[in-house]
């Protein structure tokens, strides 16, 4: 089969990827662009799975990259979801301090939140937290409401038509198998045939360092799989939640703790936990996949994170075992719920970046070699900044791609 010629390749249709294909192709219209997407459909994985929230920037370290693109992303997120109809609503969010010990933790979310210019927060009492959340225990609240929900998936889609609107190409069921340069170009061998393209950009998330390393790039991490499992309410136990409920989150872990979060289609879900998945996209406790299990064991980053983590570990993977458990953890937020009103249990996967000393990053990672750029890390907020994302992508791009600007 004769190769395909573009003069940029996105590896990866997540929304990453499409957000800053659509931006190539509006800004240089001259770029023969192409995305190419192992799954049948855009948006499969990480964008899919996630639990779409519009993130008001309140976690971040300020200064941060996550800090910086976050409040900006949301804003252009509304933007663009107004402009191609995409539904959304800002539904508000409660971080709550269920007792005095977590009250430090919490004012000091509020500080970094004021710092990184999430709009409108407010330090409330049990009164005000009852009027947003009757069914809410807790001493101390943050209430936020510049958090959103919204359906990601759809989001890609709109992302995806602009794109090809304005002349990309979005190729499915392209696996990507191996990737060599020569002659100036970098030629992709896929699933759906062969590409040769003068720039890579690898949006491939939770393969994204398996795709770097076919390009022989040592990027000092490894992605590790963390499942988020979750239960659905029930519908006649929804009225338990109005909006969004989180609990104040240890700082020192990258994940947010199980919490409540009522989706766009009117359902409300409970999690996620954060347990090891034995397959990069290991959405059920018996997924399996040998290489992808030894790519985790095999690190050394791996055993170093375990050793610094390992009794959250072990609590985690409890509470994915034992319903009761998950459950107690939810009622220290919101105390009348039962086992019995959670039903259909989910699952997300979360690409975890690791380095090589056994740190979790927290922060994006987004990294320039030769013609290539790659997002290794691009955990939440990824989805609400996935604009702000792009257009530092895209601004690398035009100087290490020496696109016109």
């Amino acid at each position: 089969m004769n190769s395909r010629n573009y003069d940029i390749a996105v590896i990866g249709g997540g929304i990453i990827g499409l957000a800053t294909a659509m931006r190539l192709t509006q800004e240089h219209p001259d770029q023969k662009i192409v995305v190419i997407e192992k799954e049948s459909v855009v948006a499969q994985h990480q964008t899919g799975h996630n639990s779409g929230v519009i993130h008001a920037g309140i976690y971040y370290a300020p200064g941060s990259q996550k800090a910086n693109f976050c409040s900006t992303g949301g804003r252009l997120l509304r933007e663009f979801c107004d402009e191609h109809g995409v539904e959304y609503e800002m539904c508000g969010k409660i971080i709550v301090a269920v007792n005095q010990s977590e009250v430090p933790g919490l004012e000091e979310l509020y500080r970094r939140g004021t710092a990184n210019g999430a709009e409108g927060l407010e330090l409330i009492g049990p009164k005000e937290l009852r009027e947003h959340e009757p069914h809410v225990a807790g001493v101390k609240a943050i209430w936020s409401p510049n958090t959103g929900i919204i359906d990601f998936t759809k989001v890609s889609e709109a992302y995806s038509i602009e794109m090809r609107e304005n002349g990309g190409d979005l190729v499915l069921d392209a696996e990507v198998h191996s990737i060599s340069r020569s002659n100036g170009s970098v030629h992709i061998q896929t699933g759906a045939g062969d590409f040769t393209a003068r720039n890579i950009i690898n949006c491939a998330g939770l393969h994204a360092d398996k795709v770097a390393g076919m390009m022989d790039v040592e990027t000092g991490v490894r992605i590790i799989p963390f499942r988020g499992e979750y239960f659905s309410i029930r519908p006649e136990s929804s009225h338990l939640v109005n909006g969004l409920i989180y609990p104040v989150p240890d700082p020192s872990l990258p994940f947010l703790g199980v919490h409540f979060t009522k989706r766009i289609n009117g359902s409300v879900e409970a999690g996620p936990n954060a347990v090891l998945a034995l397959k990069r996209e290991g959405y059920t406790k018996t997924s399996f996949a040998l290489g992808d299990t030894w790519d985790t064991l095999s690190y050394p980053g791996f055993w170093k994170m375990s050793m610094k983590y390992w009794k959250t570990g072990i609590d985690e993977q409890y509470r994915s075992l034992v319903k009761s458990v998950f459950v107690k953890s939810l009622q220290t937020l919101v105390p009348e719920i039962t086992g019995d009103d959670l039903y259909a249990p989910g699952a997300g996967v979360r690409a975890q970046v690791v380095d090589d000393n056994g740190a979790l990053l927290q922060d994006f990672s987004i990294a320039q070699t030769e013609g290539a750029i790659h997002v290794l890390s691009a955990p939440s907020p990824g989805a609400t900044s996935s604009l702000s994302i792009s257009r530092y992508i895209v601004d690398m791009a035009q100087e290490s791609f020496g696109l016109a600007s």
